[in-house]
């Protein structure tokens, strides 16, 4: 089953002669249980692609289906109603609430979509013990290093059981490290959890994890490889020397 399609995915900024195409035509298709990674040069489009399957931006040509669904056709109610239930968001930069503990932060999207607290505080404890924060439940952001932030930003994504999880440079914050321990988390979200993921990373040791990779040049899908997804850094040096053909 195709839990993402893009149909002639097309994103204009401005417009007349200084009008900027982030995104040009692009046709992809993920399916459920995969892991898929986009890579490419900085000001390629990555992150356009990701908002506009996340429906945090609309196209200005053609569409995006999630599990069939057409985010076109939504207004923006039905849209945030999708993306709370639908899909987890993971960021570079966790996007936690400062004054929020872990516990209060994952439990948050349960509680704005009006599921009892005390089922909220329970959901949002287990997603947690399952990140390995099981003993920094009542610490705030301010008190965790910045791998366990990006481990409550995962469990937070979580908790609502959305069928696609979209990750935006989630390793871009953290050292060697810590980086590889939320790769770890994201392709054991796949394999363990049953979930779909679309990640966009700079980082080919990172994406190595992934099953599949996608390249972005210009707006533009220029190619795909297939990968291992057990982070291989024989795949990652390869993706590397690809990379280097691109920029």
């Amino acid at each position: 089953m195709k839990i993402v399609q893009t149909e002639n995915l097309t994103r204009v900024y401005g417009s007349g002669e200084t009008a900027i195409t982030a995104l040009d035509h692009v046709n992809l298709s993920v399916s459920e249980g995969e892991f898929v990674a986009v890579m490419g040069p900085s000001g390629c489009g990555k992150s356009t692609l990701l908002h506009l399957i996340g429906g945090l931006d609309r196209p200005t040509e053609g569409r995006v289906l999630l599990a069939g669904q057409d985010l076109t056709q939504l207004d923006d109610d039905a849209l945030t109603l999708l993306r709370r239930r639908k899909i987890g968001f993971v960021f570079q930069f966790f996007n936690l609430i400062p004054v929020l503990t872990a516990l209060e932060n994952v439990a948050l999207p349960l509680l704005l979509d009006g599921v009892p607290a005390k089922e909220a505080r329970q959901r949002a404890v287990e997603w947690l013990e399952r990140m390995g924060l099981g003993e920094r439940l009542h610490h705030r952001p301010d008190q965790l290093s910045a791998g366990q932030q990006q481990r409550v930003a995962i469990a937070r994504a979580m908790v609502t059981e959305p069928a696609l999880i979209l990750a935006d440079e989630p390793t871009g914050n953290l050292d060697t490290r810590a980086g590889d321990d939320i790769a770890n988390l994201l392709r054991q979200t796949v394999n363990q959890w049953g979930r779909t993921v679309l990640m966009v990373t700079h980082d080919p040791r990172i994406a190595a994890y992934a099953d599949r990779i996608v390249f972005l040049k210009d707006g533009r899908i220029v190619d795909e490889t297939l990968l291992t997804g057990n982070g291989d850094q024989q795949e990652a040096q390869a993706l590397h020397e690809r990379m280097e053909t691109l920029r």
